[in-house]
């Protein structure tokens, strides 16, 4: 999709690219109360909520569907034309990862964060083309060396952790809320050396 097709949705719902390659587009979409955007059709997505959204889903036919989701959830979608309408009377705020045609085909890790330390490393979905982890560490909480295949990241709180590496290297990680990252396949030890519980969302690509 061309910039000029983007600042024309965005006439209608502020929506900023993040990031781009050829596996993904990260896009932030904001909508003002009773805001809609344009009908259009959209890849298969993973979307992270960063605050609640009550919204309806109004497809060419105009069949409709109400979705409510609470802030740091997250959903997936198919493939679909269709526009959406923010039915709340607050602002919306969400990360929309849109999945390209390309693939990765990602070859399964062998030390894989989900068996290696569950309780701080859930499943919110796992499909064909995304499996969704939500790490939450504890303050001063360190997690295990482990992998991921190629991925994108949403920080969904302050946070401030190390990240140990294969190599030996420590690489200091201070976030703020909402950012989003790009990460190639890495393999890493995380320890949260900041005083409160940090949250993220990882968007492993199959």
């Amino acid at each position: 999709m061309g910039l000029g097709v983007l600042a024309h949705i965005a006439a209608a719902a502020e929506l900023k690219p993040e990031l781009e390659n050829q596996w993904v587009r990260v896009l932030r979409v904001h909508q003002a109360p009773g805001e809609r955007d344009a009908v259009r059709s959209r890849p298969p997505s993973v979307v992270v909520y960063l605050t609640d959204v009550h919204e309806k889903l109004i497809g060419p036919d105009d069949k409709r569907r109400e979705v409510i989701h609470k802030a740091g959830e997250t959903a997936y979608f198919e493939a679909s034309r269709r526009r959406e309408q923010n039915v709340s009377d607050l602002p919306s705020e969400v990360v929309v990862i849109e999945l390209k045609p390309d693939r990765i085909h990602a070859k399964p890790v062998a030390l894989d964060p989900v068996k290696l330390d569950p309780k701080y490393h859930t499943v919110d979905l796992d499909n064909d083309r995304v499996r969704i982890l939500r790490t939450t560490l504890e303050p001063h909480i360190k997690s295990p060396m482990h992998e991921h295949p190629a991925y994108v990241v949403v920080y969904l709180t302050e946070l401030h952790t190390t990240m140990k590496l294969a190599d030996g290297r420590v690489v200091d990680n201070p976030r703020r809320p909402g950012e989003v990252a790009w990460r190639d396949p890495l393999k890493h030890e995380t320890e949260n050396i900041g005083d409160h519980t940090a949250v993220e969302i990882q968007v492993e690509l199959k």
